[in-house]
């Protein structure tokens, strides 16, 4: 199988690349750069800096051969949203319409997208089960990554294609350079006698390793039985912002004083209490995470603690 990886050279999106190499696919790498970085692709894999709004290059790069998408390219900083706008729209939604008719025109049908738990908005049912509504997404990121899910959605009845859609929670590991975890090990390093915290600290999500999101990702395309599938890719507990801080001081081997800005919220936008039901993943799927959300933060902290040395 010929895959095509979008935001191959991001965080989730170069891990994804090495794992689909270390099975002996062939793997092209479409990435604008604006926030991966180019020497995290394995040499092996097709490699172009491309903006996906350009859909007649992305075009030429499906018909050779092109079997299954795996799109994952957006904008990788939710918390930019008062900033630029305009970001969100044309790295989400507009440029999954542009891949959307690329495919389309080269007759690719296979589809894989990442999506967000963001989509689901605040003040929700927890866990939070795939078909919770109504949806209202707080944020320009959550609204993107739901109008890209329905246009999908759309594309699969009108045009035949076949779909997953993985909404992810929090996803980290030691090669992401945002957030709470990575910030919290670079305000540490800057600063190792205090240990400032956005909001109140009460804010509790789940968190899942980037490797067993990977392996989540890989997992739901198999078998499918129908032509749109919707899971959510999680963990089956959560772990407050404060918990975190604590868990970083340890592995840093500090003292550090926690303080707090105060709020329920770290920023305009966050979700501060966020769980979701990943009991249709692991039903259908027979997947699960490795690690809860506590171990895939002491774990992300020591992988950041490690490469910042």
């Amino acid at each position: 199988m010929k895959v095509l990886v979008t935001g191959g050279a991001g965080f989730i999106g170069s891990v994804l690349t090495e794992k689909l190499v270390s099975e002996n696919r062939e793997v092209v790498v479409i990435d604008s750069l604006s926030s991966g970085e180019k020497d995290r692709v394995p040499e092996v894999a097709e490699f172009h800096e491309l903006d996906l709004n350009n859909t007649e290059e992305v075009g030429k790069i499906l018909e050779d051969g092109i079997d299954r998408v795996y799109h994952l390219a957006a904008n990788a900083n939710v918390k930019v949203q008062n900033q630029n706008r305009d970001k969100d729209i044309d790295d989400g939604f507009l440029a999954t319409r542009s891949l959307l008719e690329a495919m389309h025109s080269k007759g690719v049908r296979d589809l894989v997208f990442t999506s967000s738990s963001t989509v689901y908005g605040e003040d929700v049912e927890i866990p939070t089960p795939e078909d919770y509504g109504p949806m209202e997404p707080i944020s320009l990121y959550g609204a993107t990554k739901l109008s890209a899910e329905s246009l999908i959605s759309a594309y699969t009845h009108s045009f035949n294609f076949e779909a997953s859609v993985l909404r992810l929670a929090n996803i980290i590991g030691g090669r992401s350079r945002k957030g709470v975890t990575y910030d919290f090990v670079k305000k540490l390093e800057d600063n190792s006698s205090e240990l400032e915290v956005l909001g109140n600290g009460n804010q509790k999500k789940s968190y899942i390793h980037v490797d067993d999101c990977i392996e989540a990702i890989t997992t739901a395309a198999r078998n499918r039985e129908k032509n749109f599938e919707v899971y959510n890719v999680g963990n089956r507990g959560s772990v407050s912002v404060t918990r975190i801080a604590e868990v970083v001081i340890d592995e840093f081997d500090s003292d550090s004083n926690i303080t707090y800005t105060g709020g329920e919220k770290g920023w305009t936008g966050d979700v501060p209490i966020m769980l979701l039901d990943i009991s249709k993943i692991e039903e259908e799927k027979d997947w699960s995470p490795s690690m809860n959300s506590e171990e895939a933060v002491r774990n992300t902290a020591r992988e950041v603690i490690q490469s910042l040395t």
